[in-house]
């Protein structure tokens, strides 16, 4: 066994490893049928590729009884969704093959995988729910006539894992903790920089160096906040759809179409013009002559298209959304009655007074530093955001207005707000998915919003908003 560690392998040779054990310490499979599905998609979109490289497996080589078992520390996940799609390969496809190689490599793998099988124990309902759920669907998928011999040729011989085996035990849970749990839960934004290098066209490969450059400037915290505090938020809530924590089973939130194996299919088209467009005028000579630059048309609540312009979407929205919070943070000036001495401005915008006073306000008001009190504050931030990026500064100053109200409404009305009800108030008055579908800054102006009374406000330490809710005749 020692062959395979620090080594690349095919999944036929994975698979035929002796003595393969998930021990009783793992947790339980948790892998869901859109994992398997994920999986599947990947075999379609990489098959042309000469490998494709699925992860790591992290062993502890250990003698028990006299016998040596290779105990799977990290990557039980991926192995056992392996060993479900084999099984049933063998089961649906293989009597009738008409490659003789594939039909070979299969029948190779009847006797590991049974003998895994046999000597496999799971003491989870939910291993045992998710394996037989995967189980049927792999059976499914692998059943259907575009899962074509040559996939299954892919799958077996060109999909590959890099194997590390260990013989100490503590050794082997340090070495998986320095691969994983430093960073995928906490870093997904890793997982998507990953997805889009390989999502990349072979024609645009001596690009990779330039687009992910601002990228790898940022610090990971930097880019953690960007995607958690606002992409994640802004585009899941414009879909109605909870944003509480954003974690590596989300990343799929940011993966997209790759305009070079996608369909023909009409929702496409805006996209792939809209692509070419750009490129073709960037490229052309007079742009020597005259210094204009194209930017690609991004919108927060697009879909993404993977590879170059993920990264130059992730760009885009970091220096903007960097100088719309900067702004806002910065707006700061007073004079001695507490009142903005200067006009605040947010991308080279002046705002009207009452929308200074506000900012200036949400800036300075002494309970501002609590954790609910921040998390309203990412509320009004995210959708000051989606406003600026559908309308621009068209009307901003009435839109603050408006957002304010709204979003410290939730404040006024809580005497703790917590990130679940941020995400409640965010969905029950959706003022997301009101600027997503809005035509005009109209449509989200002259959406009405309730009043308050004092009855209705929990909140405390809240003066100076209470104040300005008076002053804007919100508050009865």
């Amino acid at each position: 066994m020692d062959s395979i560690n620090k080594q690349v392998i095919q999944v036929k040779t994975l698979l035929s490893l002796p003595n393969l054990t998930i021990p009783a310490y793992q947790r339980p499979y948790k892998w869901s049928q859109a994992n398997l599905a994920d999986l599947l998609s990947d075999l379609k979109v990489y098959r042309d590729k000469s490998a494709y490289r699925l992860g790591s497996v992290v062993f502890h080589r250990h003698s028990e009884s006299h016998t040596e078992k290779l105990d799977i520390v990290d990557g039980q996940q991926r192995t056992l969704t392996l060993v479900l799609l084999i099984k049933a390969l063998l089961e649906e496809r293989l009597p009738g093959l008409k490659r003789q190689d594939v039909n070979e490599t299969l029948t190779s793998l009847i006797e590991p995988i049974n003998a895994f099988l046999q000597r496999q124990t799971f003491n989870s309902d939910i291993s045992h729910r998710n394996l037989h759920q995967n189980f049927m669907a792999a059976k499914r998928a692998v059943a259907r006539t575009d899962f074509t011999e040559a996939d299954i040729e892919f799958l077996l011989n060109r999909c590959e894992v890099v194997t590390f085996v260990l013989e100490d035990v503590s050794e082997a849970f340090q070495f998986f903790d320095s691969q994983n749990a430093r960073g995928r839960d906490l870093d997904p934004h890793d997982l998507l920089k990953a997805f889009h290098l390989r999502e990349f066209s072979e024609s645009e490969s001596e690009l990779k160096a330039h687009s992910v450059r601002h990228w790898e400037s940022l610090e990971s915290e930097q880019l953690e906040r960007l995607f958690s505090n606002y992409l994640f938020r802004i585009r899941n809530w414009a879909q109605g759809k909870s944003a509480q924590y954003f974690n590596k089973s989300k990343v799929g939130l940011f993966k997209g179409v790759n305009l070079d194996q996608v369909g023909l299919y009409p929702y496409v088209e805006p996209l792939r013009i809209a692509h070419h467009f750009v490129d073709d005028y960037n490229g052309q000579y007079q742009r020597h002559i005259d210094h204009q630059h194209m930017r690609f048309p991004f919108h927060l609540d697009q879909m993404v298209i993977n590879g170059r312009r993920f990264f130059e979407m992730t760009s885009h929205y970091h220096q903007k959304i960097t100088e719309i919070v900067s702004d806002e943070r910065n707006g700061k000036h007073s004079d001695k009655n507490n009142e903005p001495s200067q006009t605040i401005r947010i991308l080279e915008h002046d705002l009207e007074l009452l929308a200074c006073k506000i900012i200036h306000t949400l800036n300075t008001y002494r309970s501002r530093t609590r954790t609910g009190d921040g998390y309203v504050r990412t509320l009004f931030d995210c959708a000051v955001i989606l406003y600026l990026d559908k309308f621009g500064a068209n009307q901003l100053s009435q839109a603050i207005e408006k957002l304010f109200i709204w979003a410290y409404s939730c404040r006024l009305k809580m005497q703790v707000v917590g990130i679940e009800r941020m995400d409640k108030h965010a969905l029950t008055q959706n003022m997301f998915e009101r600027i997503k579908q809005a035509v005009q800054p109209s449509d989200v102006l002259n959406w009405p919003l309730a009043t308050l009374k004092d009855t209705d406000c929990k909140g405390t330490k809240l003066g100076e908003i209470t104040k300005l809710f008076k002053e804007m005749k919100y508050y009865e």
